[in-house]
């Protein structure tokens, strides 16, 4: 693949940091780009093109954009849109500007970025999307509202682009992990301690038994996680093969889940979730 470009997104830590590293090994020339300077800086100096990149701060977005295609010359191979965020919190508790800030980061900032990129790809006669999304962009999980309503918008805009593209030599992909180790649920706290009253709330009891101690306990593995180049293998399937699935499960539970929410009534999964939970 020498040769080839990718602007990955979210290459801080876990699933963009493993993309980055395991397609550079391959010969791509990668893009890492990241919300924070001070991550940028770090990739820098792991000899990472990387450029800083918020998908809240859209004037971000085409500057890193422009970055990239200044040393490309003008053209781009792929785009794997990545970075996310959560807000953890009961969606009676969940403040409507909550919802406005993460819908400008996990939806309305990749919009932007893919928008920006189809005329170039269209104009150089290919191009691969690749879009992360996740089991919850398949079924809901109880505290998880403002993640998994950015995953469903998410998954029907990328439906609906990806039929759309099937008249131009653009691809477009979806890629849903399940559990994943990452610094997502650490990196959820500054936002639940920002937006969630959670000691006013009616649930407060259910947050203490629950919630709390999933956000604030020592690191620990969930049941069938899988390390972050366990999404890199199929990234890289995705971008390579020549015929790309529309859509890529990881992990057990997102094959489990995919195939549940097609075979059991709503209010039979509805349990199973819950008691899940």
């Amino acid at each position: 693949m020498t040769g080839k470009t990718i602007l990955i997104t979210g290459c801080s830590s876990g699933i963009g940091y493993d993309a980055a590293h395991g397609l550079r090994a391959r010969g791509w020339r990668v893009f890492a780009s990241c919300r924070q300077e001070r991550d940028c800086d770090r990739l820098r100096d792991e000899g990472f093109e990387s450029p800083q990149l918020d998908y809240g701060d859209e004037a971000s977005i085409h500057r890193a954009l422009g970055e990239v295609l200044e040393a490309t010359g003008g053209t781009l191979d792929a785009l794997y849109n990545n970075g996310a965020y959560a807000v953890p919190g009961a969606v009676e508790d969940l403040p409507t500007g909550a919802l406005r800030e993460i819908f400008e980061a996990n939806v309305f900032g990749w919009h932007t970025l893919t928008r920006a990129v189809i005329p170039l790809m269209r104009a150089q006669g290919h191009g691969r999307i690749v879009n992360c999304s996740s089991v919850l962009g398949l079924v809901p999980m109880p505290w998880r509202g403002a993640y998994v309503s950015t995953k469903y918008a998410l998954e029907g805009l990328t439906d609906v682009l990806r039929i759309e593209m099937r008249d131009t030599p653009i691809d477009v992909i979806l890629i849903e992990p399940g559990p994943i180790t990452s610094r997502i649920r650490a990196n959820s706290v500054p936002h639940f301690e920002t937006w969630i009253d959670w000691r006013a709330s009616p649930r407060a009891r259910q947050y203490e038994a629950s919630l709390l101690k999933r956000l604030y306990a020592a690191p620990s593995k969930d049941r069938f996680e899988l390390p972050p180049s366990a999404v890199t293998d199929k990234l890289i399937h995705a971008l390579e093969h020549p015929r790309p699935k529309p859509r890529y499960y990881v992990t057990f539970p997102t094959h489990l889940m995919g195939r549940l929410r097609r075979l059991l009534p709503t209010r039979a999964l509805d349990a199973l979730i819950d008691r899940a939970r």
